[in-house]
Order: structure tokens, then C-alpha cells, then sequence
């Protein structure tokens, strides 16, 4: 299973606003050159992400963008979940998928890929964006560390 830029690049905006989270609304063109990503497509991805509920617009001069949630409470999977879909390797054992697949009852594979979707889930649910600031900020501790020899 490999994600989308959508879900790369939206991950990234979503850290990014993490990281300044209490500091008002950030400009998208803030989050872009920090990031290193196009302002235009962040656009589209911030879009999904606003209907969803995890960002809200400020608009004006000073607007910008915030989580609608503390950083804690944001998990990584429903950010994927808004901007790739639902997590699933295979159609048969897509959760939204209402037409179940003919072989399901005795399709031998079929028990692989929902380990594989479980574990994929259980992973993302159970890191959050204040998780990651915390694996940031001791990553930047980590290399700003001096070794002075007398």
C-alpha cells in the first residue's frame, strides 16, 4: 500500500500547523515555504481537511489557518482517513465498501489483508500530531548536541 502526495504532503501541512498551534492563524504560504511544498495544491488539501473539522480559516489580513483541535487530540489516521479514504489494501475489506466480495466467505487471502488494514490502522490511530512535535523537538535537541573535548 503506498499514499498519495494528498496524504503526504496534507500530514506535513498538519504538522506544521501542530508545531504552531496557540500561535494564531498561520498564513498557507507560511506552512508551503517552511514545508517545502506548493502553496496551490496545500490549498486543495487544506480544503478536505477544513470540511472535515480538523482545520478552521481565519480570513483577513492576519487570517491564516489553525487545527480545530488540540494537537493531542488529531490522530495521523484521520488525516489519512480525510485525504486518501479509507484504509484498506484491497476493496474487500474496505469498512465503506457495501457490496461485500462473492469470495468472502471462503477467500483464504482475505484474512491477510485484514491484518494488514488492522495493523495500518492501530498504527496511524495511535500516534498524534502532538506526538510527532515531541519526536521533533527531541530530534532537534539531538542534533544541536555540542561534544566539547578540554
Amino acid at each position: 500500500m503506498k499514499l498519495s502526495t494528498k496524504g503526504h504532503y496534507g500530514l506535513q501541512a498538519m504538522f506544521d500547523l501542530a508545531q504552531h498551534y496557540g500561535q494564531g492563524p498561520i498564513p498557507l504560504k507560511s506552512v508551503a515555504e517552511r514545508q517545502e511544498l506548493s502553496e496551490h495544491y496545500l490549498e486543495q488539501l487544506i480544503s478536505g481537511l477544513r470540511k472535515a473539522g480538523l482545520v478552521k480559516s481565519v480570513r483577513g489580513a492576519q487570517g491564516g489557518y489553525t487545527l480545530a483541535k488540540e494537537p493531542a487530540d488529531i490522530k495521523v489516521g484521520d488525516v489519512i482517513r480525510v485525504l486518501e479514504g479509507p484504509i484498506a489494501p484491497v476493496d474487500c475489506v474496505n469498512d465503506a465498501d457495501t457490496e461485500s466480495c462473492q469470495k468472502a466467505d471462503h477467500c483464504v487471502t482475505r484474512n491477510v489483508w485484514e491484518k494488514v488494514k488492522d495493523s495500518i490502522t492501530e498504527v496511524l490511530d495511535s500516534i498524534t500530531l502532538e506526538d510527532m512535535c515531541k519526536d521533533a523537538e527531541k530530534a532537534r535537541l539531538a542534533n544541536n548536541y555540542y561534544m566539547y573535548y578540554i
